[in-house]
């Protein structure tokens, strides 16, 4: 869990986190220099809970280096971010550690997914479909990190998240498929929060970020996908792109 003035929220993110049915887990809080109440009350809960391990940045990294901090003080099978503004179901970890346990030739897993029209969850996906399910399916790699679950030794071997602001989760999810199954889970396992301090509320002028990591993998030597399905997608994009134009053109002539 990592915080960065959230003392609104992170005491309910906590107590989530401590809820849980699965009770072989540890609670990495990483605080990135708050200035309001978030360390007091995360001190509070490890003192009354050694479950819970707090550690404050020197500095300030920002999103994805201080999700890196967090994993690199994690002794755990797997990692697991519930951010200090979100929850998870009592059942949460519990179902993560099945689904995963289930299909040990998986590195990671996403869940909070659309229910899949062929295949009840969970269900594991090589890099070439994964791909495809994504691009040309109902789509993987918008996941923010709240719904994944990652093997450490897997985010240990690709090293971790890339300091890319809002998008580097994205940028992580391509670089992990390339290489590693992923398993596909089921809805009501986490819960996201909507507030007005989300720097999400704004992803609309991180658009050319995630342009450029799709350009980036989708060109990539390893990417898994074939050339024709890579012109389908080249197609359909240039299609979207028209019908937005089009779209934005058509409100400036109505008065």
């Amino acid at each position: 869990m990592t915080t960065y003035n959230r003392e609104r929220y992170v005491g309910a993110a906590i107590r989530s986190v401590l809820a849980s049915t699965f009770s072989d887990f540890e609670l990495v809080v990483v605080d990135d220099g708050s200035n309001d109440q978030t360390v007091t009350i995360v001190e509070q809960f490890a003192a009354k809970d050694n479950r819970v391990r707090l550690h404050i940045n020197a500095k300030n990294l920002g999103d994805y280096p201080n999700r890196n901090r967090a994993a690199s003080l994690a002794r755990g099978k797997y990692l697991k971010y519930v951010d200090a503004d979100d929850l998870i179901y009592p059942w949460g970890l519990q179902i993560l550690w099945n689904c995963m346990e289930k299909h040990p030739a998986a590195g990671w897993g996403l869940c909070s997914l659309a229910q899949d029209k062929q295949r009840i969850f969970p269900f594991m996906l090589g890099p070439e479909e994964a791909y495809r399910y994504h691009y040309l399916g109902p789509g993987l790699f918008h996941k923010a990190p709240l719904s994944s679950i990652i093997r450490k030794s897997v985010f240990d071997e690709v090293g971790g998240f890339k300091p890319i602001r809002m998008a580097g989760d994205s940028e992580m999810w391509h670089r992990l498929a390339l290489q590693h199954s992923v398993v596909l889970m089921n809805q009501g396992v986490v819960w996201y929060r909507s507030h007005d301090d989300q720097e999400s509320n704004n992803i609309g002028k991180y658009e050319s970020l995630y342009e450029a990591i799709r350009r980036e993998y989708l060109s990539h030597p390893h990417c898994p996908l074939t050339d024709a399905e890579l012109r389908t997608i080249s197609a359909k994009k240039r299609s979207e792109k028209l019908k937005s134009t089009l779209f934005r053109f058509a409100k400036k002539l109505i008065p």
